[in-house]
């Protein structure tokens, strides 16, 4: 049976990949990467360095497909993005079926950890229930961008007896999240932090963490707000995308 491996590898730093992420690469005979267009195509660069470092078997496969777009005009969010998994199931399940022996390996090479707000293994779920390929498949876990903010920000997660929430930024503008003071904020498009400099905040941001265009701030959010408006936008100016996470602490 053809065997898959779901990969966490990190936030962009080759040196995040775990032991066990590095022996399945090397099990691997062919890798499936998302081609997300000219402006995003330093992060296929990325992973071609990854396998360059890590993979000692130079005769794999490299399976290039370009990613298919999201409505984004479209005020219907969930079915956008039902819509938009669904094309993706389709090209996964042609790579599986088309590109990989009956006994061979294949693998996804997941930014961050697969767990963590991406949408790999939910996909590979949809494809098995379809009946049209089997296959078996382990999941490595990876350092999340979440991971790998608060280390280099040098602080937790959590506070001691006090809970933590991971949530999106379109979830962050509709309103402070109830019965908690820590609050991790991803894919954040709309800068949401901006709409609480009324409460006694303090922010840990960070872009591209774990590569070379790495930005972090920390400080009072009343203090650094306008600061990272400006990095945000210079940033993406610059590159054409941001990758960007912060931590929201009330005191």
């Amino acid at each position: 049976m053809r065997k898959i491996y779901v990969i966490g590898i990190g936030a962009g730093d080759p040196d995040h990949l775990t032991l066990q992420a590095v022996k399945a690469l090397n099990h691997a005979n062919a890798f499936f990467v998302l081609d997300k267009g000219e402006e995003k195509s330093d992060l296929i660069g990325l992973r071609r360095d990854i396998l360059d470092v890590h993979v000692k078997n130079t005769s794999y496969r490299l399976v290039e497909v370009r990613d298919p777009e999201r409505d984004r005009r479209t005020s219907d969010y969930s079915p956008a993005v039902d819509d938009w998994r669904r094309r993706r199931a389709d090209l996964y399940e042609r790579f599986i079926a088309e590109d990989l022996g009956e006994d061979e390996c294949g693998a996804f090479l997941v930014w961050g950890d697969p767990a963590l707000y991406d949408s790999t293994l939910g996909i590979l779920e949809e494809i098995l229930d379809r009946g049209s390929v089997t296959f078996d498949h382990e999941v490595v876990p990876g350092i999340s961008s979440v991971s790998a903010l608060l280390a280099k920000h040098r602080t937790g997660l959590n506070r001691v007896a006090r809970p933590v929430q991971i949530t999106t930024g379109r979830r962050l503008a509709e309103g402070w999240p109830e019965g908690v003071d820590d609050v991790v904020v991803m894919l954040d498009a709309r800068q949401a932090f901006t709409r609480h400099l009324d409460q006694d905040l303090h922010i840990y941001w960070g872009a591209y963490v774990g590569t070379e265009d790495e930005i972090l701030v920390s400080g009072r959010l009343t203090d650094v707000s306008d600061r990272i408006e400006e990095l945000r936008a210079e940033a993406r100016a610059r590159k054409g995308w941001i990758m960007d996470t912060y931590l929201l602490r009330r005191d």
